[in-house]
């Protein structure tokens, strides 16, 4: 069995001039960003690059329409290089051209068996959540098909990715609140499944207490407390990254995609919504084995007796980021049934990381209590 897989090289700088100088950016390079990000740390640089400012082309999280207009504008560069800087979705869109050549998303999907990589690809996140430049998946709304899902290639692993906290220091707190429970989710996910190992479990269980006591922090001083942090919340996301790129992530993440997906909320939020509701059925079903390392893991970091944790997690989280209802986004009953069946059917490489077996029915009770 495989034990853990760390493609890039990672490397971290204090600064993007000292990254700039290192990679030698120049001709041949196409830099994907957002002109937000470019503009104050690239622009007055004098660099010899391409750029691609991913607003230009829709707001929210890659589709496929998105990323095929992108993708020809970025076929037109002639580029040798993609250096993603940006967040989940400036990274997905980025992996997604390493590998194109000309076709479409859904022509990409068919054969992502016999991808191949097509230029080189450097990856630097400017949030602290999505982990996503340590893996090989790239998370597409495809819009023909009314659903997210994964496109999985070892293709799409990333040449390098380089950690700069100081990209992290305008981060919004709503940004900083969504994608760093988004790294919690990849945390606790990855060390639940069948698939996790001693490895993995390492980078995830440390995640979570970087995670966790990070919160605590704000939570008892505010959310200024958080620009200290910011270091240590980028290098837990990327832990977390490794954990999942090996382990995977399961449930939580294959309910959140058809909220996301048609409410057109933000990954790490609704991953947020399904994520205790998860965790209390598969409470349910199973007591012993990883989920009560787990627990008393959480209860050790929360203070709180093992059968309070999920409430306590909740109480804190709710601090950073206030969970709402999925009637709050705008779900209707009828989506429950509509969702559960996108579920079942899109998402089964997701659903086969559980920790134990969810069913449709299971499935459509866990929506019905957090609706």
């Amino acid at each position: 069995m495989k034990q853990i897989i760390i493609k890039p090289n990672i490397y971290k700088y204090a600064t993007s001039m000292e990254f700039s100088k290192d990679f030698h950016l120049g001709k041949g390079d196409l830099i994907l960003t957002n002109e937000y990000i470019f503009n104050p740390y690239f622009g007055q640089m004098g660099l010899e690059v391409s750029a691609i400012f991913q607003e230009k082309y829709g707001m929210g999280e890659p589709t496929d329409l998105m990323i095929e207009a992108i993708l020809e504008d970025a076929l037109k560069t002639g580029c040798k290089r993609v250096i993603a800087i940006g967040g989940g979705t400036v990274i997905d869109i980025a992996k997604v051209l390493a590998v194109a050549e000309n076709e479409n998303v859904d022509e990409l999907y068919e054969k992502a068996a016999t991808l191949k990589k097509q230029r080189e690809l450097v990856i630097i996140p400017t949030t602290c959540g999505t982990g996503s430049e340590v893996t090989n998946i790239s998370i597409i709304n495809r819009t023909r098909l009314g659903t997210k899902m994964g496109l999985v290639s070892d293709q799409m692993f990333a040449d390098a990715a380089v950690l700069i906290p100081e990209l992290l220091e305008g981060l919004p707190f709503s940004v900083f609140a969504t994608s760093s429970i988004d790294a919690l989710v990849h945390a606790v996910e990855s060390s639940l499944s069948p698939k996790a190992t001693p490895f993995t479990r390492l980078f995830g269980y440390k995640a979570i207490e970087m995670i966790i006591l990070g919160f605590k922090t704000i939570a008892e001083e505010g959310k200024a407390a958080r620009v200290a942090l910011l270091e240590d919340f980028l290098i837990a996301s990327n832990f977390a990254g490794i954990a999942f790129g090996t382990a995977g992530c399961a449930a939580v993440h294959a309910l959140s995609y058809p909220l996301g997906g048609k409410y057109h909320v933000a990954h790490g939020e609704s991953n947020y919504a399904m994520f205790t509701g998860v965790l209390k059925n598969y409470m349910e079903i199973k007591q012993d084995g990883e989920i009560a390392v787990m627990n008393a893991y959480l209860s050790n970091l929360l203070v709180c007796e093992q059968t309070q944790v999920y409430d306590e997690l909740e109480k804190l989280l709710n601090q950073i980021l206030p969970k709402k209802a999925m009637h709050e986004y705008g779900v209707v009953r009828e989506d429950l049934a509509a969702f559960t069946q996108a579920v079942m059917t899109t998402q089964t490489r997701l659903m086969g990381n559980n920790l134990v077996p969810l069913d449709a029915a299971r499935v459509l009770k866990i929506y019905t209590e957090l609706y």
